[in-house]
């Protein structure tokens, strides 16, 4: 069995979660962070990090990090833990393609006493199910004989730097008594705030995919409530700031749900849920509500233009913001996307705008180009749907100056007060 002493880490790809991680125990252990492509090595070798997770400074610190593209390069690793993504498909299913073409990467290398951790979301027993037989198959070894594996399911919030990798409690978990405190002994290595050892592999997978499912009902819930107290007239936020005033109610806010977890991890749970014959209504009816609800404010909007006899066909709309939240240039998942698709299905231009995100991922991802400069009464309606920090500086004045000299400012974020815009979610 292995020991701390002699631990060889590689980080099986390095994007959001695995960078930070990989970073972390490269000031403790030799770490070789492993990704497929090969300019993303390129740029981390010259101490840049384009997600703006890690900064040139933090990866100097990492001075027992190497990077590499090269599969030969991971043959004097031990422990192995695989930080891919983990998608859905067009048609809301688990792609677990990604975790399997990690699998059949590492039982490439894989020996004797090596231990293999996920990171990655997935539903309970997908780890054992899918990624371990892969192991097996590509190596020749023998799963809990020759080789182990454990689960520890990420925490990453991007953006978020107050809550870092080393100060968010861990959850870890192994294949065997042992293993699971194998697992848990390398996490205490980098993570501060303490660890969480989980009673089974599907335990830990089980917990990771409920924390963001509960956060998704929970939105779900106030996004219902948004759309009953605009029916009556009432402004959603003032409701939410006097409900806030008791003690035990909890600060959901409104808005669109995306990025790489909240609005994926869900179809992760549904989908095992299904498969054992069990359909969920409550997670699936959370999910249907926030997945409309960029065609609901494109739906405010529109009403909003006629109300005030601006033309909807062949309008121009700004939309400030593409990113999946604020101050973060990860676009993967946003549903602002959802926002100009049905923008365009009334004929009007929507031009994006956001300055944390890089214009040609925009182009390969969504096929938009976002505009590289504003310029003042150009727009028939503006909509603040993302609430970075430029656009908290620039105020309604400046924002409602890109407007014509009759449009509609949408908040979306509750940026300004509630004085400032003509329309908030």
């Amino acid at each position: 069995m292995l020991n701390v002493s002699n631990l060889k880490i590689a980080v099986i790809g390095l994007g959001y979660v695995g960078l930070p991680l990989a970073v972390e125990f490269g000031k403790k252990v030799p770490v070789v962070g492993f990704d497929i492509y090969q300019k993303r090595i390129d740029e981390l070798r010259n101490g840049q990090d384009h997600t703006l997770e890690v900064s040139p400074e933090e990866l100097k610190q990492a001075n027992q990090l190497s990077y590499s593209a090269n599969l030969e390069d991971l043959k004097n690793c031990n422990f192995f833990i695989v930080t891919v993504p983990t998608p859905i498909d067009e048609f809301k299913q688990p792609d677990l393609s990604p975790l399997v073409k990690a699998s059949q990467s590492i039982g490439q290398v894989l020996k004797s006493g090596d231990v293999v951790v996920y990171e990655s979301t997935v539903y309970p027993g997908a780890t054992e199910e899918s990624c371990i037989p892969v192991l097996e198959q590509v190596s020749g070894l023998k799963f809990n004989q020759d080789f182990f594996a454990g689960y520890s399911p990420e925490r990453i919030n991007p953006g978020d730097k107050l809550h870092r990798v080393t100060n968010i409690l861990k959850i870890t978990s192994g294949s065997t008594p042992e293993v699971a405190d194998f697992v848990d002994e390398v996490y205490n290595l980098i993570i501060e705030a303490g660890t969480h050892k989980a009673a089974s592999i599907k335990v830990a997978e089980a917990a990771k995919v409920i924390e963001n499912t509960q956060r998704d009902v929970n939105i779900a819930l106030i996004n219902e409530l948004a759309v009953i107290f605009n029916k009556m007239g009432i402004d959603t936020e003032a409701v939410l700031k006097a409900a806030g005033t008791k003690w035990n109610f909890l600060p959901f806010r409104p808005g669109l749900v995306g990025g790489h977890c909240i609005g994926v991890d869900p179809y992760y749970l549904t989908h095992k849920a299904q498969a054992i014959g069990y359909h969920p209504e409550i997670i699936l009816a959370g999910r249907r509500l926030n997945d409309a609800m960029g065609a609901y404010v494109v739906t405010q909007l529109v009403k909003g233009m006629i109300k005030k006899k601006i033309q909807v066909e062949g309008a121009k709309v700004l939309v400030l913001g593409l990113s999946f939240k604020e101050n973060c240039p990860d676009i993967r998942n946003t549903k602002i996307i959802d926002i100009v698709h049905e923008l365009q299905e009334y004929h009007i231009q929507a031009d994006v705008y956001d300055p944390w995100v890089d214009a040609a991922e925009a182009e390969h991802e969504y096929n938009i180009t976002p505009v590289q400069q504003l310029e003042q009464g150009q727009y028939d309606a503006v909509i603040l749907a993302v609430a970075h920090d430029q656009f908290k500086a620039m105020g309604a004045a400046e924002i409602r100056a890109l407007g014509k000299a009759e449009h509609i400012l949408y908040d979306l974020k509750y940026v300004l007060e509630h004085s400032e815009s003509d329309i908030r979610l």
